[in-house]
Formats: structure tokens, sequence, C-alpha cells
């Protein structure tokens, strides 16, 4: 069937009527937003609905290399976020207008930070976003955080950062999984457990932790353990300063070292320095188990010296002895020590305490490494079955004698026994002989009365058996004076003999058993009825009663009687000027 030229031109104009017609149609669609998605660059105003996420498999157009937003505004208004880069942006009007969806080297900032990420959700009108994979904050030159999320909320001005976090200054690094910034005030907080490490390569652990960027103040809580070379400490809470590396110590702390252990609940250690003050007191445990103690300690951990003031103790459980007293010091490297003020030194080898004062006392090893302990000015010392004085005394562990000096004055039961010095030995902490090298006087109260069984020589040495004198010899210038009790337990004479050598021998419990004198003795026998009052006493003695120490507090006693024996020049002067001298 033919058709016209008429026909076919009608039919064809008809055609391309409509055509115009559809694509009209399709204009005015596009232009009232029929077909989605739509592109926003930028918005003003509240969101209309929550902040969240797109919903997983959105579909969206795509727009490439979008850099930067509002090209021209100022970086720098107050809580504003610009998006400065992105390969791709994207939108979904039916999920949601409240974000955009960036991919591909997005670069966020704020002010002089700067946030970068592989993609991201961009609340423009609230400056909030959700960054996701290779998530870098940038501050100045001075603060770098990287994670695998970050969500910032800018009405807050908070980044909460989570996933392998690292927080980088100048001074240190913060490791953690969770950790919340906030920008204005400048502080971090984690509370998934967190290590921050300074440039000093202290590292600090624990469970919670907060740092502020601008002091370089942390705050460690909850398990809390602080490492570096020379220490290792556990607590449960500790402030530190990354830029003055210095530890805080407020609550119960032990610090473990290879030289000693410290016990703490308030205190602060300097790990540039390793100078530790600490206070409430605190307690230093050195390696050979020496401790160290006070109202306020101080510890360099570099010189191994250690200094207490107030209620100080010092203890060695090696020799079994404590010094305390109102300041002491310890140097665990050469092993000495000392204390003043109201120094004593307690010595419990044996059943009984041994308590000794004097001004100062000392500890410390000779060049063979054996303890020697000295006291010095005003020195009394206290056991229930020995008590003595003198102004300066010394022990050494290599001969195991104590040697007493100046106007040394030693009582046992009723026995006193004074010299210008006296060395007593000792064999596993008990006496075993006591030497008088120079001059000894040896005087025993006897009887009711004032009757006293004197001895007096040039040297005199008394042998021991189980803490008792069993042996007495005195060698040169012997002079005796001696009350012999009768059968009936009275004394009736008096015996005053002279000899070059003497020899006592005793029975427990210091009976006299045997006296020998040789090679030649001279003396009287005088019944008491018939002595004069200076046939009862020999020269020079003195009965010392009243400086005996009676109990371990009056050790610290220094009477005037006291000082002005130790003032005497020589032993004749001595028995001149103390005051308590019997009369002839």
């Amino acid at each position: 069937m033919q058709v016209s030229n008429d026909g076919k031109n009608k039919k064809d104009s008809a055609r391309h009527r409509m055509i115009t017609i559809f694509l009209c149609f399709v204009a005015v669609m596009f232009v009232h937003g029929v077909f989605s998605p739509v592109v926003w660059s930028h918005g003003k105003g509240k969101p209309k609905t929550s902040l969240k996420a797109a919903k997983p498999g959105a579909k969206a157009k795509h727009v490439s290399r979008i850099t930067p937003q509002i090209p021209g505004a100022n970086r720098f208004q107050k809580n504003k976020v610009f998006l400065e880069n992105a390969d791709v942006l994207s939108a979904d009007e039916r999920v949601s207008t409240d974000y955009q969806v960036l991919k591909g080297n997005v670069q966020f900032r704020r002010g002089d930070m700067y946030m970068y990420c592989d993609s991201a959700y961009f609340y423009d009108k609230t400056s909030s976003l959700d960054a996701f994979g290779n998530v870098r904050m940038t501050q100045g030159d001075t603060v770098t955080v990287t994670a695998e999320i970050l969500h910032y909320y800018g009405e807050d001005e908070v980044a909460q950062l989570r996933y392998n976090v690292r927080m980088e200054n100048t001074t240190m690094t913060l490791l953690t999984d969770s950790l919340d910034y906030e920008i204005q005030s400048n502080v971090g907080y984690y509370f998934n457990r967190g290590t921050i490490v300074d440039n000093e390569n202290n590292e600090l652990t624990s469970e919670f932790g907060r740092y502020e960027l601008d002091t370089k103040n942390a705050e460690f809580s909850s398990n809390v353990h602080f490492i570096n070379d020379k220490y290792e400490m556990l607590t449960n809470l500790l402030n530190y300063n990354t830029q003055t590396h210095i530890a805080t110590i407020t609550e119960e702390t032990v610090a473990l070292s290879d030289s000693n252990t410290i016990y703490t609940s308030n205190g602060w250690y300097n790990t540039q320095t390793d100078e530790t003050t600490l206070f409430d007191r605190s307690l230093v445990v050195t390696k050979d188990g020496t401790t160290l103690t006070g109202d306020t300690v101080y510890y360099n951990q570099v010189k191994g010296m250690g200094e207490a003031r107030g209620n100080m103790l010092i203890t060695d459980t090696t020799h079994k002895v404590m010094l305390d007293g109102a300041y002491g010091f310890y140097d665990e490297n050469e092993t000495r020590a000392f204390a003043t003020g109201r120094a004593r030194a307690r010595e419990f080898s044996e059943k009984d305490t041994l308590y000794l004062h004097g001004d100062t006392l000392r500890t410390f090893l000779d060049d063979d490494s054996l303890h020697v302990m000295t006291a010095s000015r005003f020195v009394r010392f206290y056991r229930k079955d020995l008590q003595g004085l003198c102004d300066s005394m010394a022990f050494n562990e290599r001969d195991s004698i104590l040697r007493m000096y100046n106007h040394a004055i030693v009582w046992t039961g009723a026995r006193q026994i004074n010299g210008d010095e006296i060395n007593v030995h000792f064999v596993d902490s008990t006496v075993d002989v006591a030497r008088l090298p120079n001059y000894g006087f040896l005087a025993e109260h006897v009887g009711e009365n004032t009757y006293y069984n004197q001895l007096k020589g040039k040297e005199m040495i008394a042998y021991f058996e189980e803490n008792e004198v069993r042996r007495l010899d005195v060698n040169g210038n012997v002079q005796a004076l001696l009350f012999p009790q009768e059968n009936d337990t009275t004394y009736n004479k008096v015996v005053n003999a002279e000899s070059s050598y003497l020899k006592i021998n005793l029975k427990p419990k210091q009976e006299i058993d045997k006296i020998t004198m040789w090679p030649e003795v001279t003396g009287t026998v005088t019944p008491l009825y018939l002595a004069r009052k200076s046939q009862l006493y020999l020269d020079s003695f003195n009965w010392y009663e009243s400086l005996r120490p009676t109990d371990p507090d009056d050790i610290f006693t220094i009477s005037d009687e006291m000082r002005q024996l130790f003032a005497a020049p020589d032993p004749n002067a001595r028995h001149r000027r103390v005051t308590k001298t019997v009369e002839k």
C-alpha cells in the first residue's frame, strides 16, 4: 500500500512534537528534584534529623574532585569545620539530608587543626563528621593523632578516636584504643587501657588516663604500671608531667629497682635526676635487707643515698641492728649509715636487746667489707644484765671487739668496772673477754652497808662464761681492798693488799672462789671497828651509780655530772671533778 507524501509528512511532524514534549517534561521533572540523588555542597540551619551514618548499600551519583568548600571563607570561625578536599562527594536525599558521603583523600580543616581520612560522613550544618580509615589529626606542628575511626562533634568540640589510637606531641606518645580529645581544653582521655611513653623512655600504663597537652600533666588511674631503666612502680593513682618528668604519688605505691624497694603513699619521683622525696612514713628497703624510713625520706637512685627526717629508723637485719633518731642517712653504695638527734641503736642478737645512745651513731664497712659501728659523745647503753657509758665507742666485726674510750664505765649486777679504755671481745654475740689495757678499777658493793670490794691495776682482764665473769686478772701495781664475808654472812674486817699480779676465780652467780696474788704481797688486815674511813677506800675510788642507766629510755639522760666526767682531761682530774665522790 502506498502512502502519499502529504500523509507521511503529517506523521513525522506528530512524532517530533511528541519527542519535544517528552524532553520538556523530563527537564521540568529534573529541575524539581524528582530524579534523585541530588548533590549538596553547602547548607544552612540546623539539621532536621539526628546525626546518623548512611545506610549500607545506598546508591548515589558522584561528583569528582570536591575541593575546597567555600574557598574564600575565614578558616578560623569558631567551631566551624570546612571540607578542604575529597576525590568523591555524594549524597542520597532518600537516606538523609544531614550528611555528605566523602571518599578518597578526604581533608577537613578547623582553624589550625587538620583532619585526614580515607572516607567520611560530613555533617556540614553542625560541623561534625565521622571519619574512617587512616585517620589523622594535626594541630600546628605540636600534636598529631592517628586512629582507624574518628567521630568529631562540632558543637561540643570533642573528637572521639577509636582503634589503634596514637597521639604524639614534642614530649610524649600516647597509645590506646579509645581516646576522647576535647579540642577547646586540649585535654585527652582514655578509658580502655592506654600507655604514655615520654622522651626519657618512661612508660606509664593504666586502665584510665587523662592528659593535658598544654600543661603536659597526665593522670593515671586503676592498675597503674610505671617502668623505666631504673624503676618499676605499681599503684592505682599516679600523676606525671611529661615535660618535667616528675611523677607525683598520692596513693599506696610500690617502686622496685635492682638495688631497693620503696613503699610509699605520698611523694614525688624525678625520673631525670632519679631523686625521690617521700612523706608519711615511707619505707626504703635495700637489696641487703637494710631499711630506711621516716616522716620525710629523700633518696637518690644514682648516688644510692637516702636521708630520713623525723622519727627516722634504719634497720640492718644482717647485723641485727636498728638505728633511730631525728635524722638519718644511708649510703647503699658504701654501705654506711648514721643517725643523730636523740639517736639510738638497738642490738638484738642476744635474747635481751641492747639499747645504746650517742650524739651520733654510725655504721659502715671497712676496706675488707667488714662491719664497723661507732658512737660518739655522751654514750650510754642499757641491757638487763649490762649497762655502761663512755664518751665514744666502736665495734669492729674484724676482731669482734667493742672498744669504749674516754672514761668508760661498765656495770653488771653489783659490780662496776671503769677505766680510760675498755675492750670487750665477743664470740657469736656473747661476751668472751673484757680488757682494760691502760688502767682499770673494779668495785663491788657488798653487804647492807657502804662496803665495796675494790681492785686496781695497770691492766685488768675479765674472762666470761655464759655472760658471767669466771676469772679476773690484774697485772701491774695491783692494789686490793676486800671485805671478806664471815660464816655468819657478816663483815668484820677489811683486807688491804698490794702485789704485782692478782688472779680471782669466781663461781657461778659471781661468788669468789679463790684469790691469788704474787710474787710478793704486802698489806694489812684491820677490824672494821678499828678502821679509819680512809682505810675503806682505795685511792681514786668512785662509785658512779648515779650515772648508771636504769631502763631503755634512761640512756637519753645526760646529766651535769656526766658532762663533768667527760670534760676531765685525765683520770686524776676525772676523779677530782666528779660530784659524787665518797669522802675519805
